[in-house]
């Protein structure tokens, strides 16, 4: 593997992996039996559960969010990928796989909610689950990797007046990691957008001009909008050649954090198409090496 640093700053890499060879199988859940299945985290939907993959560990532990992808309207909870499972397995960390509500129940921003929900539900119960509280990260890929880096970059959503003792508790995470997610609904309007999926978690017939959305739900659904200079680290791995998902969504959001200094990885994985995810161990051992360094450290 040839590896081509093209910027460096003290806590900011952006590389491009070239002549990386794209493997679909790491890009498959692994098929091992969660510690907690079907936990509701809210009464709202049938699908606002989650599994839990418990670590061994004789101290409290982090804890990795995983938000799976499928255009927001499919896909599983059902199994994580195989880079989690191995952190689970050496004791690392511990593994929270979220459902959400699919745009054909309500559209955006009832994904968005609900994952955050999640997140103050992984917090509600850390000490039954030998979970530290102050170590949680969140990641996944696609349509997982645009609700990552939102729940990432949104304000915290606890309110202390609550009477729910879930929502008091923090939405705020130590990390994400995003694999092919898209962040700024703004360039439906200069790229091309083959899938439906973007105006379809909007509400929207697939067919629909992007000039003819609302512009403020475009902004709201938008990860970019919410980066602010206390943001937790990111790191964002992309295929160059995802039609998808164009690059350009993660260069310009690796560019926005950068600006405010936030700490920012971007993998941008050169040939590579939207099934980036399994592009391999050397963009899944990066992704471990990150959330190792991120999280590790009491």
């Amino acid at each position: 593997m040839k590896t081509v640093l093209c910027a460096v700053m003290p806590w900011v890499v952006t590389t491009c992996l070239m002549s990386l060879e794209v493997s679909e199988t790491l890009a498959q859940s692994f098929p091992a039996t969660a510690t907690h299945k079907d936990v509701a985290y809210d009464d709202e939907n049938e699908a606002q559960k989650l599994d839990v993959y418990i670590a061994k560990a004789d101290h409290s532990i982090p804890a990795m969010i995983y938000i799976h992808g499928g255009g927001w309207r499919g896909g599983s909870k059902k199994g994580i990928p195989a880079w989690l499972m191995k952190g689970v397995q050496a004791g690392e960390f511990s593994v929270v796989s979220v459902e959400y509500r699919f745009t054909d129940v309500a559209p955006h921003p009832a994904q968005v909610n609900d994952c955050v929900r999640a997140i103050q539900f992984v917090r509600q119960n850390a000490a039954t689950w030998n979970i530290d509280p102050k170590r949680l990260g969140v990641t996944g890929g696609s349509a997982g990797g645009h609700l990552t880096l939102w729940v990432a970059l949104h304000d915290d959503a606890a309110d202390a007046d609550s009477n729910d003792p879930v929502e008091r508790q923090s939405s705020r995470v130590a990390c994400a990691v995003s694999f092919a997610g898209p962040t700024d609904w703004s360039l439906l309007s200069e790229l091309e957008h083959k899938h439906p999926a973007y105006r379809q978690l909007l509400g929207y017939a697939p067919e629909t001009p992007a000039e003819e959305m609302d512009a403020k739900a475009k902004i709201d659904v938008s990860p970019i909008s919410f980066v602010s200079s206390d943001d937790p680290s990111v790191m964002q791995v992309h295929g160059d050649k995802d039609d998808i998902v164009p690059v350009e969504h993660a260069r310009k959001m690796d560019q926005r954090l950068k600006s405010l200094g936030v700490k920012s990885e971007l993998v941008v994985v050169e040939g590579a198409n939207h099934g980036v995810a399994g592009a391999g161990p050397q963009v899944t051992e990066r992704a471990a090496s990150f959330v190792r360094a991120q999280m590790l450290k009491p």
